[in-house]
């Protein structure tokens, strides 16, 4: 029997995300990115993950449910969460004296199913 205190549910959804982002990371590594940044923060918000692919910056926003229902992982990304992504992207791209090309991507976990779709939001 263990003496370790039970974890809450805010740090099991953490540790799930977390594990979540390194499966992402893997899988958009193996299709060529390359990482720059993980877990990117500011006071407008956070990027899961900024990759690049070519010369192109890929802001990566992860997202994972155990299965689809209820619109599934791809549908969680409220209008509110893409604006704070928007802002987030700004923030970052400020140390930029000539940004370059970019794009916001979504990898959506269900379960066992990976979705990669590109370029959810235009700059």
């Amino acid at each position: 029997m263990s003496n370790r205190p039970p974890l809450s549910k805010q740090s099991t959804a953490r540790s799930r995300g977390a594990a979540g982002e390194a499966q992402a990371l893997v899988f958009l590594q193996h299709q060529g990115l390359l990482l720059i940044e993980k877990n990117y923060a500011c006071r407008w918000g956070e990027i899961d993950l900024i990759l690049r692919e070519r010369l192109t910056l890929v802001f990566v926003e992860v997202r994972q449910r155990s299965s689809q229902h209820f619109g599934g992982a791809a549908a969680s990304v409220t209008p509110a969460k893409q604006g704070r992504l928007w802002r987030t992207a700004q923030h970052y791209l400020q140390a930029y004296a000539s940004p370059p090309a970019c794009r916001f991507d979504l990898l959506a976990i269900d379960g066992q199913d990976i979705q990669w779709l590109k370029n959810i939001l235009s700059l």
